[in-house]
């Protein structure tokens, strides 16, 4: 028996020289072209912003791409852009947004908003905003925002006139 194998021995099996070397092969890194592999971070970036309209409810998507020249960054927007329409990203998340809008049950910061002195507020819901039908329902399409009479249930000839939104922010029936 070897001094290495008595687990009681009064040696050290460090002290030992190993009975036979044992072989480790050299590691080497796993690159498939190492002309191609960039060592430092990629200093051009595009920025996206896909909005799918003008009021402060619509879903955004704000994709980005790197890049280690501005060509490769272009042809990589250009690649990205392609592939989210071809594995039709745009459409679900404009379907998923209108789900997550149907589920949404009104809340603290639900009020529209409104450009009022330089800076975006919370429209006032307040007697401006009602008929005598009750509260209005306010409507945003984008280029044209309205609220609409109260009234739910009446015949369009009942209901009172909508209040348009004019260009200089305030609201008023035609």
């Amino acid at each position: 028996m070897l001094a290495t194998d008595d687990p009681f021995a009064d040696t050290s099996p460090w002290d030992e020289p190993a009975a036979t070397p044992v072989h480790i092969p050299e590691e080497k890194p796993v690159t498939a072209n190492a002309q191609n592999v960039p060592s430092a971070p990629a200093p051009f970036k595009i920025g996206f912003t896909l909005k799918a309209g003008s009021g402060f409810e619509s879903e955004w998507m704000t994709p980005a791409v790197y890049g280690h020249s501005a060509e490769e960054t272009a042809t990589r927007g250009a690649e990205l852009l392609t592939a989210m329409k071809q594995a039709g990203l745009m459409d679900l998340t404009a379907k998923a947004a209108q789900y997550a809008r149907d589920q949404y049950k009104g809340g603290a910061g639900s009020a529209p908003k409104k450009f009022e002195n330089g800076k975006v507020v919370a429209a006032n819901p307040g007697s401006d905003h009602t008929c005598d039908h009750g509260q209005r329902t306010f409507k945003d399409g984008g280029s044209w925002a309205a609220y609409f009479c109260g009234g739910r249930g009446l015949d369009k000839s009942q209901q009172c006139q909508p209040l348009w939104r004019q260009k200089d922010g305030t609201f008023r029936s035609k």
